[in-house]
């Protein structure tokens, strides 16, 4: 009885160790965590801080951009128009008053269009954090397969963020201030509603852009698989005309394609990437297998 119970109270002793020592090391993760995620937010001030010392340009030539008629997209259409012989698609000014209707309003406006700014000049950086703690979970080969997530991760996102900037937000912007459903009311817009628009589509479209690193890591994890991305294109084309519907709130056929293509184009990378995905995981798998019978 006295042998059973000093069992017991060895096993009780050996349980609780490793308790402990799982205790301590999820405490460690957290404390790692923690240091990752304060290094992040001091990128973003310091970014921030950059945002404020430059704010006449980033808001003047910036935010403020796409309500110029002089904006880079608006003189690429003039020049399109001037070839093609359509005077219609040349933009030379974008109508609509912009105003503030608060106190604090544009210092508020401030703060947030400078965090914006901060977090999309600071997520090379974020990203760089999340692969730091994530990297010493990984294995060598799967290390060594994402080893070039921050920079693809990264490029997509900028590719997203112009294009959103560039050719959403324009088209959208000059569609919904020249659109009216009477004289008798004018398009005043506030600064606030204004920056959140902006602001939405340009970021939208840089997540949007994320697709095939998304797809990677649901690949990566066998959620994923090529043959059923294939098998779903068809669904996939008219959730992509969806999403181009709402974000270019514009009726027309040719917008809605401009922004459409580049999905489309996402998509079909997306199906390359679990390719790529799907073969090296049944390689591995078979050497694995060879490996066992030898």
């Amino acid at each position: 009885m006295s042998k059973l119970s000093g069992k017991n109270l060895i096993d009780t002793i050996k349980q609780k160790g490793k308790n402990l020592e799982a205790e301590m090391s999820f405490f460690d993760h957290l404390e790692v965590l923690r240091w990752h995620l304060v290094r992040s937010a001091i990128a973003v001030m310091v970014f921030m801080i950059l945002a404020f010392a430059f704010y006449d340009f980033i808001f003047d030539d910036i935010i403020m951009g796409p309500k110029s008629g002089d904006f880079w997209t608006y003189r690429m259409m003039c020049k399109i128009a001037e070839v093609f012989n359509t005077p219609g698609f040349c933009v030379t000014e974008v109508p609509g008053t912009i105003i503030n209707t608060q106190m604090a309003g544009q210092f508020i406006m401030q703060i947030n269009s400078s965090l914006i700014i901060a977090l999309v000049l600071g997520f090379p950086y974020l990203l760089y954090e999340v692969w730091l703690f994530v990297k010493p979970a990984l294995t060598d080969v799967e290390r060594k397969s994402a080893s070039g997530f921050v920079f693809y991760a990264t490029l997509l996102f900028v590719i997203g963020v112009l294009f959103g900037y560039y050719v959403v937000v324009p088209l959208a912007v000059n569609f919904l201030a020249n659109f009216s459903i009477s004289d008798d009311i004018s398009n005043t817009i506030t600064i606030d509603n204004y920056l959140s628009f902006v602001a939405t589509l340009t970021l939208g479209c840089g997540i949007v852009f994320e697709l095939p690193i998304i797809v990677f890591i649901l690949s990566k994890i066998g959620i994923l698989t090529p043959q059923f991305m294939r098998a779903s294109r068809r669904y996939a084309v008219v959730l992509i005309l969806l999403i181009a519907a709402m974000i270019t709130p514009t009726p027309d056929i040719i917008t809605m394609l401009t922004v459409s293509f580049p999905m489309f184009l996402l998509y079909e990378l997306s199906i390359v990437v679990a390719t790529r995905v799907h073969k090296r995981k049944m390689k591995q798998d078979l050497d694995f297998y060879r490996g066992e019978d030898n």
